[in-house]
């Protein structure tokens, strides 16, 4: 089971009465991504600013992800957290629990190389990681 078939399937599992898994997991990464990847720049100053540059070169960077907790992502990212919870009927506390679970591994995914790919080569990638 790939990273985004577990996203789909937590962010189903969240999901009580709502607009199913697929649609659920695929909402999630357009929220924190952005269209075609163009939010990943943005998401990463956010957390540089709100004090988490480390970890979150940590998700870029080739080896082990450090983890974020969901305080830490509530803290640094709460628009993101808002959108997420409101798009799948979520608590604010799920909401960031489920981000905080799944965005390590998504940047991870999307910057194998270690470094952001430029935005056309971003959006190829989160697209062929949402079809699979």
């Amino acid at each position: 089971m790939g990273l985004f078939d577990s996203l789909k399937d937590a962010a189903g599992g969240a999901l009580a009465g709502g607009a199913g898994g697929a649609a659920g997991g695929e909402g999630v990464v357009g929220k924190l991504l952005g269209m075609g990847g163009a939010e990943l720049p943005g998401l990463l100053d956010k957390l540089h600013v709100g004090g988490l540059g480390d970890i979150a070169k940590s998700w870029v960077a080739k080896g082990e992800n450090k983890p974020i907790t969901p305080d830490q992502v509530k803290k640094t990212l709460p628009e993101q957290v808002a959108g997420v919870a409101k798009q799948l009927n979520l608590s604010l506390d799920d909401a960031a629990a489920l981000i905080a679970k799944y965005l390590p591994g998504i940047i991870d995914k999307v910057t194998p190389d270690g470094l952001v790919p430029h935005p056309e080569d971003l959006a190829k990638k989160v697209t062929g990681l949402l079809h699979l």
